[in-house]
């Protein structure tokens, strides 16, 4: 999450902070409640319009940007494991700290928000040190075993839809498991929040990642893509690559239609109502799964190739300053989100439509990249992003201008 090279290779930040204003839109389209809405939160965005802007969020933003996130997840290892190769140093350890670290933060943050990725960054960061230094073929090979989700197969003949701590099915909005879990956000201290949350919330997670919906085995997948990114040095060598990436757009929007079009397939004859109890179930989520990876490759290919266009350039930019500070950032929201919607705070869970969580959301970005900005003229790295380094350091980093 954080460029530590000192000469920072600009478009990443903003493609960084991109990705991370689409996170933002989509958690809190959602609530923060990082599992299936009750009816009654379903209520008030019942309307036509609020299911409309409902489903372009989940048709575009959901699954794609948390994609990006992660593709630059691995392109930040790969830049830190090079930058230490350059000075003759194994990186190796520092890194398995730095994971650790970057664990404790996710823990902390996962106590407002369940839907917390820090924490599974963390547990999945060392598996990546070994392919550091396996060839490219390789990297692609085994990124393509995780993003095809065979290891989604072997779960779910171990597990069905079943979880694996005992708990009622993730889709099911309505299980007394799940209405419990709301009503604690709804009505709870922020010690009920955080025990919730700490505790029970951290399995749910697990049972989502390791689930049928494998969200696990993909974002290890995404890392590879980004390990194998920096590795062919796509961004130090846009210019030359532009006719490759031409070539991953048009291939990656041909594969999108397709696996939309067979996923509506599978779907169709799939038993009903979907409850992912059937393999056919598992087979289609797969497939969807599949045409979300084609367009997070379409959203990737499209801004490297409209970043550099005068007009787009003025837009993409505007996120520089929001992608450094991505750390403390994405905390930050979390916290203010949680605030405004849980009980512990202004208590407006379930009360607002969706075109105005939406438009929350965007002021949220619009303010933290403007106070990002600023904080940056003075200092070299956002809060966390300081002591996150200086505690893989072990030495106090410097902070202000």
């Amino acid at each position: 999450m954080e460029n530590n090279t000192a000469n920072r290779i600009i478009i990443i930040d903003a493609l960084r902070g991109f990705s991370l204003a689409g996170v933002c839109l989509v958690h809190l389209n959602e609530q923060y409640i990082a599992s299936a809405p009750s009816e009654s939160l379903m209520e008030v965005t019942n309307t036509i319009f609020d299911q409309i802007l409902g489903g372009v969020i989940g048709f575009f933003i959901v699954g794609k940007f948390f994609a990006l996130f992660s593709i630059l997840f691995g392109l930040s290892f790969f830049i830190q494991m090079n930058s230490a190769s350059k000075r003759n140093e194994d990186f190796g350890l520092r890194f398995l700290w730095r994971a650790f670290l970057l664990f404790i933060i996710g823990y902390i943050h996962q106590l407002f928000y369940k839907g917390d990725i820090l924490t599974i960054y963390a547990l999945l960061a060392p598996f990546l040190i070994p392919f550091y230094r396996i060839s490219n073929k390789w990297i692609l090979l085994v990124s393509g075993v995780f993003l095809i989700s065979l290891p989604r197969f072997i779960a779910f003949a171990i597990l069905g839809s079943e979880s694996a701590f005992g708990f009622s099915s993730i889709m099911d909005g309505n299980s007394p498991t799940n209405l419990e879990y709301i009503a604690t956000l709804k009505e709870g201290s922020i010690t009920e929040v955080f025990v919730a949350n700490g505790v029970q919330g951290m399995l749910q997670k697990m049972d989502f990642q390791i689930s049928v919906f494998a969200r696990f085995y993909l974002t290890f997948g995404y890392f590879l893509i980004g390990l194998w990114l920096g590795k062919i040095g796509l961004f130090q060598k846009l210019s030359e690559k532009r006719s490759d990436i031409k070539k991953w757009l048009k291939r990656a929007s041909i594969f999108f239609f397709i696996a939309l079009a067979l996923t509506a397939g599978v779907f169709a004859i799939a038993p009903q109502p979907v409850d992912f109890k059937s393999w056919l179930h598992a087979i289609g989520i797969n497939i969807f799964d599949w045409s979300n990876i084609a367009l997070t490759a379409i959203i990737l290919c499209s801004f490297l190739l409209l970043y550099h266009k005068k007009r787009w350039n003025r837009f993409f930019s505007f996120f520089e300053s929001y992608g450094r500070m991505a750390l403390t950032n994405y905390v930050l929201q979390s916290i203010i989100g949680t605030f405004l919607l849980f009980g512990w705070g202004l208590g407006l869970m379930g009360k607002l439509q969706t075109v105005y969580l939406v438009l929350i959301a965007i002021i949220l970005i619009i303010i933290q990249s403007v106070i990002s900005k600023f904080w940056l003229q003075k200092f070299y790295f956002g809060p966390l992003e300081w002591a996150w380094r200086s505690a893989t350091k072990g030495k106090i980093q410097r902070f202000k201008k």
